[in-house]
């Protein structure tokens, strides 16, 4: 089996049945994908595949053979970070980061199907992601400024402070 694996073809040796989620984590090395309930429920494990956001825990490696897999890793690298990768940064969208790249991916396919900033909408897009810290405020607001096009300087918050003076954090 080949996949296509944040632009990259990659040739695959686990078998059919293996999930996709374990194909990423433990036989690439590709950890952003969480191995959360492995029940399709929380939304932690979620990738693009050929642009749709899927439950890689439920999704056989042979249902995505030929497809484009995108994780977090293949929207922006730390020195330049896509503008969901930006949005969820500035703010402060997450907080322990178990849900984090489940939440962008399925930002991205949000933004990507041209999602709005409607708070609704964005709640329905994200209908199924689990967030056990930030209560979601922050994730719609993350969501809608990337909606609007926002850019943010990448050394800021929301709040106007400097990365790099969080009260003695780095």
């Amino acid at each position: 089996m080949n996949l296509t694996i944040n632009g990259v073809e990659t040739p695959i040796e686990s078998g059919p049945l293996t999930s996709l989620l374990d194909v990423l984590r433990e036989e690439l090395g590709i950890t952003s994908p969480k191995a959360g309930c492995e029940q399709g429920g929380c939304g932690a494990c979620t990738v693009l595949v050929d642009g749709e956001p899927r439950r890689s825990c439920l999704t056989p490696a042979a249902a995505v053979d030929g497809a484009a897999i995108t994780t977090v890793e293949g929207l922006g690298t730390p020195e330049n970070l896509s503008p969901v990768q930006q949005a969820f940064t500035h703010h402060y969208a997450a907080q322990c980061g178990f849900c984090t790249s489940g939440m962008m991916m399925a930002t991205q396919a949000y933004i990507n199907g041209g999602g709005t900033d409607d708070r609704e909408a964005i709640q329905h897009a994200l209908g199924g992601h689990v967030c056990r810290c930030t209560g979601y405020v922050k994730i719609i607001d993350a969501v809608a400024a990337v909606a609007r096009g926002e850019s943010f300087d990448p050394n800021l918050t929301a709040a106007g402070t400097a990365m790099t003076n969080l009260g003695g954090i780095a």
